[in-house]
Parts: structure tokens; sequence; C-alpha cells
């Protein structure tokens, strides 16, 4: 039978979680991934098609191609702000099936735009658009899996959840390629385009694979999530309740951390091939793109799991010195124009913005439970409400967090196409990158990690201060 909602949910209850909890939670944990998985598939859908339009005989100017990839991570990010909201409103499961629906809309577009030479560049623009419905998944589906595991589980739970999602990423970047070289389904997805190389026919193309691909997996991702999913009734919220985090000075603060690390890994990953390309013409950027986007996929819950025992403020920290130091071997590697080094800079750039995806998200429950927590020890207010209005907020963070951080998915792109027209390099850009990572390790150790060392030594002695994981926030602070 068809799932609905769970009115009873309450896993920091041990009991609870041991007997009933954590099997419910791990079933939707997987098909929450599968559905994000889809979502960041089809969101980076024209990470490859851009790269590929120029083969099918499109002749778009490179700050357009650029501009196809990054429309999508400028209607992502936009779309995860009423995608955080739909989930209270709807529930996690109804959202789940609307929001893999919506994916049939770009990769229907996709399919049948790129059968057509002289369609033009404004119909693309729209379909690339049109993929931004991927990337607002990511928000739903970490707001609704918020709810499903107790704080101590919630880092690795999340990361699993992200970095599955992640996983998407690559797998575009590694499969369609292949998929658009055959006739994956006959005379029903069209006549193949004929590939132009060097202003010659040199083959067959069928870049609507590059569309079509997914749409039978989104209909199994719809007809999974109808089935096993579940609403929990514990994630209902008017949207003035979660409007509250935004009085909050950690709603923004994280968010803009979130840009340095999430922002980092989509807006790198929808670029790279197009930057390999232009950066290096000799090397084909398909075969070698979808390996960044997959390290920093499967190191997402690494990040979290880490944060779970250091604590995600130590994490992320010396996360964002990593990502400095790769970026500037970046650096010296375009000046010596060694693509070895590039890419391995490059590789490490990818594994340090996955680390700080999961440590970053890491801290947002913790810092949202220790504020309540501090506000029901002063004012009396009851632990398990306290702790249920924590989750609530909770969820609505990691949605406003991952809505501004996916904006790097749009800035990485314009920022690479800006400094080619600007100075003839992506060199600039890559300097304003570092220049974002002092201002990320500036506030998190200002903001949080040095207060968070001094209270944990004076918390015993001092009253009025609460210690819980990650965050410690004191009680003037909790109202915030």
């Amino acid at each position: 039978m068809p799932r609905t909602w769970i009115e009873h949910w309450n896993p920091e209850d041990e009991g609870f979680w041991e007997a009933t909890g954590k099997a419910i939670a791990r079933r939707n944990l997987i098909f929450s991934i599968f559905a994000e998985f889809l979502g960041f598939a089809v969101w980076q859908i024209f990470s490859v098609v851009a790269v590929n339009l120029p083969n099918a005989g499109f002749t778009f100017s490179v700050p357009q191609l650029f501009l196809l990839a990054s429309l999508p991570g400028l209607v992502g990010a936009t779309m995860r702000f009423p995608y955080t909201v739909a989930v209270p409103k709807f529930g996690g499961r109804n959202w789940t099936i609307v929001s893999a629906l919506l994916l049939l809309v770009p990769t229907s577009l996709v399919g049948v735009l790129v059968q057509h030479p002289s369609t033009p560049f404004w119909a693309f623009a729209i379909a690339a658009a049109s993929a931004g419905f991927g990337g607002g998944n990511f928000a739903s589906s970490m707001a609704n899996i918020s709810f499903f595991y107790p704080d101590k589980h919630k880092g690795l739970a999340l990361g699993l959840n992200a970095g599955g999602g992640n996983l998407g990423v690559s797998v575009v970047q590694f499969a369609i390629p292949f998929a658009i070289t055959v006739s994956l389904f006959g005379p029903l997805a069209g006549a193949p385009e004929t590939l132009i190389k060097n202003g010659a026919a040199a083959g067959q193309l069928w870049l609507q694979n590059a569309g079509f691909f997914w749409i039978p997996l989104i209909l199994l991702a719809v007809i999974c999530a109808w089935l096993f999913m579940d609403n929990l009734s514990v994630s209902r919220a008017r949207l003035a309740d979660q409007a509250t985090i935004l009085k909050s000075r950690h709603t923004y603060l994280l968010s803009w951390l979130y840009i340095g690390t999430f922002g980092s890994f989509i807006g790198y990953s929808g670029a790279f091939p197009l930057l390999i390309k232009t950066q290096f013409p000799g090397v084909n950027p398909l075969q070698l793109a979808f390996l960044g986007p997959l390290v920093g996929s499967l190191i997402r819950p690494v990040g979290g799991w880490l944060s779970d025992r250091l604590g995600g403020t130590y994490v992320t920290l010396w996360n964002y010195g990593i990502m400095i130091v790769a970026v500037a071997g970046v650096i010296a590697s375009l000046s010596v124009h060694n693509f070895g080094s590039f890419f391995a800079c490059f590789m490490l750039l990818f594994a340090t913005a996955g680390l700080g995806n999961g440590s970053t998200f890491r801290m947002i429950p913790s810092i949202f439970r220790s504020m309540h927590l501090a506000r029901a020890e002063r004012t009396g207010q009851d632990r398990a409400l306290a702790l249920k209005e924590a989750g609530k907020e909770t969820a609505a963070s990691l949605g406003f967090a991952g809505a501004v951080g996916a904006y790097g998915g749009f800035l990485v792109p314009n920022s690479y196409s800006t400094s080619i027209a600007a100075t003839g390099g992506v060199q600039a850009a890559l300097w304003g990158f570092i220049g974002f990572y002092v201002t990320c390790i500036f506030i998190t150790w200002a903001v949080y990690l040095r207060p968070e060392m001094g209270r944990r030594r004076t918390a015993a002695a001092q009253p009025g201060v609460m210690a819980a994981g990650d965050m410690a926030v004191p009680e003037a602070e909790a109202v915030a």
C-alpha cells in the first residue's frame, strides 16, 4: 500500500530509534538518495551538452556555451528556496514525487532541441534554465532527511544523502559521453545528428540521449517514492515558523561558508569540461572531467563522519586552508601549461570541496540545537519541545544555506568567462576564489572555533554557557 503520514516520530528517544525509527529512516534515506541522484544528474546535463553542441553543428560562441553551463546553477539555486518550504507544506514523500516528475521537463527539451541545428540560442537557454529543477531537489531532500535522524547521526546521514546525490554530477559526465555514441532507443528517439570535427563530417552522434537516457530512471524514482517513502507530521511547519531562521546571523554566515564548499563543488563540476577544453585544447575533457565530481561526491560523507567525531568547525577551518593551496597549485600549473599538475590540483580541490560540504552542513544542526537548548534552560521550556523547534529550524536553515551555496554553480562558470574576456585567461577568477576562501577561514575561526574553544575550557565554571557538539552558544545569543 502507498505510504502517507507518520504521526509519531521521536528519533532522539533511543528506544524508539532502535525498535522502529532506524529502519524507517534508512528506507527513506535510500530512496531519497536515488531521487536526489537523478536531480543532480539532470541539473548538470548541460555540462556535457554544452561541450558537444559544436560537434552537432551548433555555432554558439564560447561565452554562450559557458552561459548554458551556468544557467542551471542560477535557476537551481533559486528553486531551492521554495523547495525547502515545500517539505513542511506538502510532506517529504509527496514532494519527492512532484520534484522527480519535474525532471521530465528538461530531459524532454534536451532530447528534442539537440536534433535541430537551427534551434536558436534562446531555446537552449530555456532548456538549460529548466535543468535547474534538478538543483532544487537537494534542498527538499536534505530538509526531509534531517527530520528522520537523531542529532548524533545527522552528520553521516546528511553526508550520505548529499554525497549520493552529488554522484549524479559525476555519472552524467561519465555515462552520457558513451550514451550519445549509440542509438539507445532506436527510431523512438529520432535520427542521429552528424558529428562535426574540424569543420567536416566525422560520423554520427545521438546527442538526444543526453536527455532521453534519464527518463526511465526518473519514472522509476517516482514509483519508488510513491511506494516506499513516508511523510512525517513532525516536519509540518508554517512559513512564519521557518522564517525565524532569518533573524539569526548564523543562517547567513553558514550560507557564506557553504558557498565556499558546495558552491565550489557544483561550480567547478559544471565548468570543468569547458575549462579543460579552453585551457588544454589537445585534451578530451569528457574522458577525465567526471573524476572531479566523483571524488568530491565520494568524500562528502567522510566530511560528515569526521565532523561527528572532531567537530565541524575544526574540519571546516583546515579544509579551507587546503583549498587555498589547491587553487594556488592550479594557478601555478596554468602558468607552465602543465596539464598533469593542473588536473592533480583540481582533484585535490574537488576532494576538499566535498569534504567541506559535509563539515559545514554538520555545523548547522549543532548550532540550532545548542541555541534552543540554551533558551530552554534559561526560560524553563520543555526540552522535547525545544528539540522539536530546533529540528524545524535546522531543516529550514539547511535548505536556505543549500540554496545560497548553489549560486556557485552560476558564479564559477561566469567568473571563468568574465576572466577570459577581460584578461585572456582564468587566473584572475582563481585569485578571486582564493580571496573568498580567506574570508571563510576568518569567519570559521573568529565566529565559531575561537569562541567554542574558550567556552569548552570555561563551560564547567561559568553558568549561562552551554556547550553542545560543534557549537557553544551563550544564552544571550540563543534568542537570536
